[in-house]
């Protein structure tokens, strides 16, 4: 439910976990894909590589869409300082959980909402920390033949049976891990004057 006064919302991802995670509470909003170069020719920490891509895309839906609230996301795993990408087939995602098994992986899930009505820009990057246990390749081969996560960073994903390849998630927000922090995406709608259920 909206306020009829409200901009339409815009999300700008063809994500499928994303649009999952707005349709829990928002029955009247669309979807752009933005179609940006995501590389990192300057070289940007992951934190800021997430929030400037999350901006990124929310801007370049914005151009063609300026009544619109638009809200733009990205989402990078870092395994000890390197960047792991969507792995895309099966092989790379076995080489990624391979390599987490018994570490750390970090998410910095950024989030960019462009307010049309106050030209405000809202910002945010959360941090999740998840704990691999150390596992073997039997266990991540048949993790990835139940899930075929080939689409998700880091080769899991939570709202499916990623849970069995970790010991902890350490998080302010458990739906950031998904594409989303809808604790804090519900908060600036709230503010904005968005009627949420």
């Amino acid at each position: 439910m909206q306020n009829p006064s409200a901009p339409t919302i815009i999300l700008a991802s063809a994500s499928p976990y994303r649009r999952g995670l707005l349709d829990r509470f928002l029955d009247d909003y669309e979807t752009v894909s933005p179609d940006i170069d995501e590389s990192n020719p300057d070289k940007l920490s992951p934190k800021k590589l997430a929030r400037y891509l999350a901006r990124k895309k929310a801007e370049t839906v914005s151009k063609q869409a300026r009544n619109s609230l638009v809200i733009g996301a990205d989402q990078l795993a870092v395994l000890e300082g390197q960047v792991l990408g969507k792995p895309g087939d099966h092989q790379k995602a076995v080489e990624q959980l391979m390599a987490a098994s018994g570490h750390n992986v970090t998410f910095r899930t950024a989030v960019c909402m462009l307010d049309p009505v106050g030209k405000t820009r809202y910002e945010h990057v959360d941090k999740t920390t998840v704990r691999f246990r150390k596992f073997d390749r039997r266990l991540a081969e048949a993790y990835l033949r139940h899930d075929e996560p080939y689409d998700c960073a880091g080769s899991f994903k939570i709202e499916g049976a990623g849970f069995v390849l970790f010991d902890s998630v350490t998080t302010d927000d458990p739906t950031a891990l998904i594409g989303l922090p809808m604790i804090w995406v519900s908060d600036v709608l709230l503010e904005l004057g968005y009627l949420l259920p």
